[in-house]
């Protein structure tokens, strides 16, 4: 079981690597230079990127690890008295909710409205404002979610 679940973390603890850093990126560069950008010109790129990176593999990565670490969370709650149980239970919920969850209910949201609105128009640009704001707030709280799930799961493959 110990083998079964180092493995299982190991690729969790990777997966929620990809993505803080992915959202860190966007917290400190992208979303910044969007920002400067004349308000079409930033709705067109960002539309784009949420279009592209809708790819298998970034897919595979954000959903993967999200159904790691619910297979985590039970086997650790199952096995509550290993060390490594609280670890893996605080990694796990930190991305399932910091990073999964508030990208759906937060995040996406805002890419729906977005990819709504014509690019060109005085609301838009309004709209365009408020997202950046927003948008990049969620987007901080996903990269620290992301992040302390990595640090948490790397602590449970300390003791597992």
């Amino acid at each position: 079981m110990e083998r079964m679940s180092f493995g299982l973390t190991f690729a969790a603890a990777i997966g929620s690597g990809l993505m803080a850093g992915l959202f860190f990126v966007f917290s400190v560069t992208v979303m910044t230079a969007l920002g400067k950008l004349p308000a079409p010109a930033g709705i067109a790129a960002m539309q784009s990127i949420n279009s592209t990176i809708l790819s298998p593999l970034f897919l595979t990565a954000f959903m993967g690890t999200v159904l790691l670490c619910v297979i985590i969370a039970v086997i650790a709650v199952l096995n509550w008295s290993h060390p490594a149980s609280p670890y893996l239970v605080t990694g796990a919920l930190l991305y399932t909710v910091g990073t999964f969850l508030v990208t759906v209910v937060f995040n996406v949201p805002l890419n729906d409205a977005l990819a709504a609105a014509p690019a060109d128009s005085a609301e838009t640009a309004s709209l365009w404002t408020r997202y950046l704001s927003v948008w990049t707030g969620w987007n901080h709280v996903r990269t620290a979610a992301s992040t302390g799930a990595l640090a948490f799961f790397m602590l449970g493959l300390r003791v597992l």
